[in-house]
């Protein structure tokens, strides 16, 4: 397994904020009508005020998304950015003079797909300073004439004047294990408020999986490693290094398990009482194995297309950002073909903070070589 993607964008723009933070690739002096919605941040209106360039670590610490190296590896994830596109521009007969909203625009991608599938206005909003790319992506590919960009959070601004409602939703709300860092909330929050009746929402359903599968080579070198450091005794590391979940790459050649479906999230229906998972799970040996550590995935879709659209991050589907998280436990389970392993998932997502999540697995099995019940907790802390 490799580094997770938010080590190595953390790593990233740290490097090249320290190099590059004075640099200017367009001339300040362009400008392009915005709606400004001023408010404090961490204390202080003054970041809003900010451009990219005049930000320091100081500032990216507080608004690490302005960066434009975060932006690049969502750019770089061809089967996310694709599959937006190809949702929007293979069918523009939903777009065509449309009111679209995009939520969490980024540096724009998603406003411009949505204006060239022939939107009639897009309303781009973003509370990040990134947004100043933005602007000048959009001004500089001709579209500042349909996109109108909103800096501020979706559940603070007022749409443009004269416009109520709008007919479609975009906003990549997914994060880590769906919810790790997840603007759910606020897509819900739109739906409610500026959508119409019978509005569309990009993508609009999600379910998340699990799957077990066999590690041994990497949760010995990650998790008993500890056990002895240089010749001292570190094992009492290692119940906080498994609390923790790993974000990375699964290779599909270690998945010994079905695929059990946990729950799925229709955002055309459901609220924010809906987001919590708790769900029992049933794990079917695909062969003779080992089980070291639980994963899960999700797939999300845009059920508006008329060909089936989705976004597959499980092992083996192909890379995206969001790769796979990793739930190791301390002991393992040995299994034989058919067997199965029976448990209790729950995802428990602070609304406050999106970046906290906690995990509980709970779990058993009884099989002819071994035996193990087994009770886990762990946290995502960003």
């Amino acid at each position: 397994m490799n580094k997770s993607s938010d080590q190595l964008a953390q790593d990233k723009s740290v490097d090249q904020r320290t190099v590059k933070k004075v640099a200017s690739f367009e001339p300040r002096e362009q400008t392009m009508e915005v709606q400004n919605n001023h408010r404090m941040t961490n204390g202080s209106s003054e970041l809003d005020k900010m451009i990219p360039e005049d930000m320091t670590s100081k500032e990216y610490y507080l608004d690490s998304t302005a960066h434009f190296a975060v932006h690049e590896e969502l750019l770089k994830d061809e089967i996310r950015t694709k599959t937006f596109r190809n949702a929007m521009i293979n069918n523009r007969h939903l777009f065509k003079d449309k009111v679209v909203l995009n939520i969490g625009c980024g540096v724009g991608i998603f406003s411009l797909f949505a204006a060239k599938a022939g939107a009639k206005m897009v309303i781009a909003v973003e509370k990040s300073n990134v947004i100043e790319y933005a602007k000048r992506i959009i001004r500089a590919n001709r579209y500042d004439k349909i996109i109108r960009v909103i800096k501020g959070r979706i559940e603070d601004i007022e749409l443009p004047e004269g416009i109520d409602k709008v007919d479609i939703i975009i906003a990549e709300w997914m994060g880590y294990c769906l919810f790790y860092d997840s603007i759910i909330q606020s897509v819900i929050y739109a739906r409610d408020k500026f959508l119409k009746p019978d509005g569309l929402i990009f993508p609009d359903r999600a379910t998340m999986y699990m799957v077990g599968i066999e590690d041994r080579d990497y949760k010995e070198d990650k998790v008993e490693w500890w056990s002895t450091v240089y010749g001292y005794n570190m094992s009492c590391l290692k119940n906080y290094v498994m609390r923790e979940p790993l974000i990375d790459t699964v290779d599909k050649r270690q998945i010994c398990t079905d695929h059990f479906p946990l729950k799925t999230f229709d955002l055309k229906t459901m609220t924010v009482n809906d987001i919590n998972v708790h769900s029992k799970f049933r794990l079917r040996a695909l062969r003779d194995d080992y089980v070291h550590a639980f994963v899960t995935y999700f797939i999300v879709e845009f059920t508006a297309c008329p060909q089936r659209t989705v976004i597959n991050t499980a092992p083996g589907a192909g890379y995206t950002h969001w790769k796979q998280t990793v739930f190791y436990f301390p002991d393992y389970a040995t299994i034989k073909q058919d067997e199965q392993l029976e448990g209790e998932f729950s995802c428990k997502v602070n609304l406050e903070n999106t970046k906290k999540l906690d995990f509980e697995i709970d779990f058993q099995f009884n099989g002819k070589i071994s035996n193990i019940q087994s009770q886990n907790r762990y946290f995502m802390k960003g």
